[in-house]
């Protein structure tokens, strides 16, 4: 396996691996919510608010698979951003990040408790839920500490799992839909179709995680911006083709908790039911597995860059993992997972992704113009409109975020800027 630049790690992870990885990631947490929750705030128009994020993202994806086929190192966006607008940016950026994926983590891991007290209530509430998250992260934790290497394996067997799981549930579901549930009485609100959106670009969010631990890919260069491509397209198809299951057989869409389970229930009777309670239980693992993965290579990149303390760039010897960065962050996305909520998590995470994601889009004319880089090996056609349209279009979905969410994030953000002076004062390395 070939040794990469940054100390200790190897680059076990294959073309296959990492394609996977993404599709791993982004099947998720929000294909498992969202759907009820879409079609509370616009009803059957929520097909169109999928298409609209979808697009949305496609072009973020266009501008991220230029910038990153530059690169070949650990850190993802952290990496983009530092090169392109310096080391504060870059810090902020790879500060904000890895709390979104702590957010993310949290958001999904009560969402998975929601889904095991399908089979065990006692789990839902209180110390039950507290034990599972807690044998969950742990569990996640080993797994990734013990090698790269294996977390991929484990996560393409993950992958795997999900994709003909719910590919099943909605190839299935079609043959049983009402027709007359889709109905468009009246064009919803501009607040609402905006909120929509900006709730599932989280859902089709997942390849900008994939990318940080590329100091680990095999070729990344030409890997990531292809796999950046097959991902979304994939997703695209299943998740549009699962809320047209939704609300064609679950006539109380709006109400329910676990809209996949009930749908299935409703088409398939109780062993229906059942089966996709257990999919979406593995859905909601595999994508705990991958953040788990790929959160403590972003704070790694930083340590290596020397923007956190040092000690986060430790490499164990005989599994080749970063192993401190591993265990801290375990330790605090059980926190947080503990204390949150799933859509509280969610909201916050986009908010964060849509801020590093219009930076990103902004780099890529900036870039263009660098000679001390290596070159692209992926050129989007117009990519200076491409890459406005897309900058634009984040901000205009971060103008509609809700005040606590964006409070939070200005107040992660300002702690961000403390850190960032304490380091260059040398007072916490």
């Amino acid at each position: 396996m070939e040794a990469t630049r940054e100390a200790g790690l190897v680059r076990a992870i294959r073309p296959f691996d990492f394609i996977a990885l993404i599709i791993n990631i982004t099947i998720g947490a929000g294909i498992l919510g969202l759907p009820a929750k879409i079609y509370t705030l616009v009803g059957t128009y929520s097909l169109l608010a999928y298409a609209v994020s979808a697009a949305v993202v496609t072009l973020i994806i266009l501008c991220f698979a230029e910038v990153s086929s530059r690169f070949s190192g650990t850190g993802g966006p952290y990496l983009y951003t530092r090169a392109a607008f310096g080391p504060l940016v870059g810090f902020e950026v790879g500060w904000l990040f890895w709390v979104s994926r702590i957010a993310s983590f949290a958001s999904i891991c009560n969402l998975f408790v929601s889904y095991a007290a399908f089979f065990w209530p006692a789990v839902g509430e209180g110390w039950g839920r507290i034990a599972v998250i807690t044998a969950l992260v742990g569990i996640l934790a080993a797994i990734n500490y013990i090698g790269v290497q294996q977390s991929a394996r484990v996560s393409n067997v993950f992958t795997i799992s999900k994709v003909l799981a719910i590919g099943s549930f909605a190839v299935v579901g079609l043959f049983y839909m009402d027709a007359n549930a889709f109905t468009f009485p009246q064009t919803p609100g501009y607040p609402a179709f905006s909120q929509s959106v900006l709730l599932l670009i989280f859902t089709f969010s997942g390849f900008d995680v994939a990318a940080i631990p590329s100091g680990e890919v095999q070729q990344p260069q030409r890997t990531v911006p292809i796999a950046l491509l097959i991902a979304i397209g994939t997703v695209a198809v299943l998740f549009i083709a699962v809320q047209l299951v939704c609300i064609g057989t679950l006539p109380n869409l709006a109400s329910s908790e676990r809209p996949l389970a009930d749908a299935a229930q409703r088409f398939l009777g109780p062993a229906g039911g059942l089966a996709v309670a257990v999919a979406a239980l593995v859905t909601a693992l595999g994508t705990l597995h991958a953040l788990m993965l790929t959160g403590p290579r972003l704070l790694f990149a930083m340590a290596e860059q020397g923007q956190v303390p040092s000690f986060l760039a430790t490499v164990h010897p005989r599994f080749k993992t970063p192993h401190t960065a591993i265990l801290l962050t375990a330790a605090l996305k059980l926190a947080l997972a503990v204390s949150g909520t799933f859509i509280y998590a969610l909201t916050l995470s986009t908010i964060i992704r849509l801020s590093y994601f219009a930076l990103i889009c902004a780099a890529l004319p900036i870039l263009r113009r660098r000679t001390d880089l290596d070159r692209a090996t992926f050129i989007v056609p117009a990519g200076w409109v491409i890459a406005i349209l897309a900058a634009g279009l984040c901000v205009w979905l971060l103008a509609n975020s809700s005040w606590r969410e964006a409070r939070d994030v200005g107040v992660a953000a300002v702690i961000g800027f403390v850190l960032y002076g304490l380091m260059q004062t040398k007072l916490v390395r």
